[in-house]
């Protein structure tokens, strides 16, 4: 596979996964939805990536917050939080998933009695997949980092299609991906229509740069957020930095910031912060990845993974268990 932010080590066992689809589950090669599916047909549907963590799923209200607001803006009535937990506990237990997993919770609103774009022609409720792997991230793409290639294709202002829905229209970064890995790239950095960075293709982008005046460090930038999604990663990245004592700024930059950067990463769910070591043939930084304050935030951030947690364990009644360091 080419090496990306999602890169995993290869797991014989996700041969064997069991795949929940509307309440019941399929083999993997069994699996599968109508071609009237909203989804297939206009990529009408939400989702979400969680990570399972010593039995529990990391930042699972985060996640459902966002899961719900989404669900809000389209329209679409996805039923009550406790079903979505149900089926996702369901899921993981059903493979009996305990640590190392990565579950895509895919919602769309349902199937069509013909193929349309009108919601009035769904024929019942929303379909309700939930595919559950055994994923480690790899870990020479932690260590080593990724190279950037800044794509052509913009992404869209919130009128257009608002980058904050985190919804199957996705094939706009896919486009960038495409140009990003045919220029030798490992995935692509997209500007917002303005021409400032705003993400990367399927993560959130943050740059290090020397703070100004005397006897000032370093200080943390990533886009204003108008046009990439709230990652949940993004969003504890931001408020461990300023717990952190970083200076942290949601602002307008541009590729010549970047390029004279510091540091870089990338922020994801699965690959949590990973380091960027080039964009566009300019290496970042003194090559040194990952670089002192995403390798201090990268600790931070498993620390933040561990404590959410043992909360959640704490709140669910299951063992008090020591986590490991990485999510």
């Amino acid at each position: 596979m080419t090496r990306s932010t999602h890169s995993a080590l290869a797991d014989e066992r996700n041969q064997q996964v069991e795949i929940y689809i509307n309440g019941e589950f399929f083999a993997r090669d069994e699996a599968k939805i109508s071609v009237f599916d909203s989804g297939f047909l206009v990529g009408d549907g939400i989702w979400e990536g969680l990570r399972l963590h010593r039995g529990q799923f990391v930042f699972l209200d985060r996640h459902l917050d966002r899961l719900y607001a989404g669900a809000r803006a389209v329209d679409l009535d996805i039923g009550p939080r406790e079903g979505v937990v149900r089926a996702l506990r369901t899921t993981v237990e059903r493979n009996n998933m305990h640590d190392g997993v990565h579950a895509r919770l895919m919602i769309t609103r349902g199937n069509k009695r013909t193929p349309s774009q009108h919601p009035s022609n769904t024929v019942g409720g929303p379909n309700m997949v939930i595919i559950a792997e055994h994923k480690v991230a790899d870990p020479e793409v932690a260590s080593d980092g990724l190279v950037l290639f800044t794509a052509t294709v913009r992404r869209p202002p919130p009128d257009t299609l608002d980058q904050r829905l985190n919804c199957h229209s996705k094939l706009h970064e896919v486009i960038a991906l495409i140009q990003a890995t045919k220029a030798g790239a490992d995935e692509a950095l997209m500007l917002d229509p303005t021409g400032a960075v705003a993400t990367g293709n399927a993560t959130n982008f943050f740059i290090v740069v020397d703070g100004s005046g005397p006897g000032a460090g370093p200080e943390l930038w990533t886009s204003t957020g108008h046009y990439n999604l709230h990652g949940i990663t993004r969003q504890v990245v931001l408020e461990l930095a300023r717990a952190d004592g970083i200076p942290t700024y949601e602002k307008p930059f541009s590729l010549t910031d970047v390029y004279s950067a510091t540091e870089a990463f990338a922020t994801g769910t699965f690959g949590g912060l990973t380091p960027i070591q080039e964009v566009d043939g300019r290496h970042i930084g003194d090559g040194l990845y990952p670089g002192p304050v995403t390798a201090r935030l990268q600790e931070r951030y498993y620390q933040a993974v561990a404590d959410d947690v043992a909360r959640s364990a704490a709140a669910n009644g299951a063992p008090s268990t020591e986590p490991g360091r990485r999510s």
